[in-house]
């Protein structure tokens, strides 16, 4: 009985997340038009950017390389070390996906710039 209950808790606080989020911004555009302020002003700054898609396959690939590299890196330093295995794996693989994704960070700045 009690695994029921996690998935219907888990789908009504997506739902009201989102209804909250929804009604709120309905409410905000609401208010404006009623002053006589043209809704627009939340388009401003949407412009000049990247297309999402873009910067996730970006981000995307790039986390999977740092995956791919540090499970790389890891074997090369078990090899010639002594390392512990159970630590190195995860600490190389966390640090070159962390890197992956600030290169990303920054290439997705230079992606928005052009």
């Amino acid at each position: 009985m009690e695994a029921i209950l996690i998935p219907i808790s888990l789908f009504t606080a997506i739902f009201g997340m989102v209804y909250l989020y929804l009604s709120t911004r309905n409410k905000e555009r609401l208010a404006l038009i009623e002053k006589g302020i043209d809704a627009s002003i939340f388009l401003k700054g949407k412009k000049h950017t990247a297309p999402i898609w873009k910067v996730f396959i970006l981000n995307l690939s790039l986390l999977l390389i740092g995956i791919g590299l540090g499970v790389f890196i890891a074997m090369i330093i078990q090899a010639y070390t002594t390392f512990d295995e159970e630590a190195l794996y995860p600490a190389i693989i966390f640090l070159m996906s962390g890197i992956s994704l600030f290169i990303g960070f920054k290439m997705t700045k230079n992606l928005d710039q052009e």
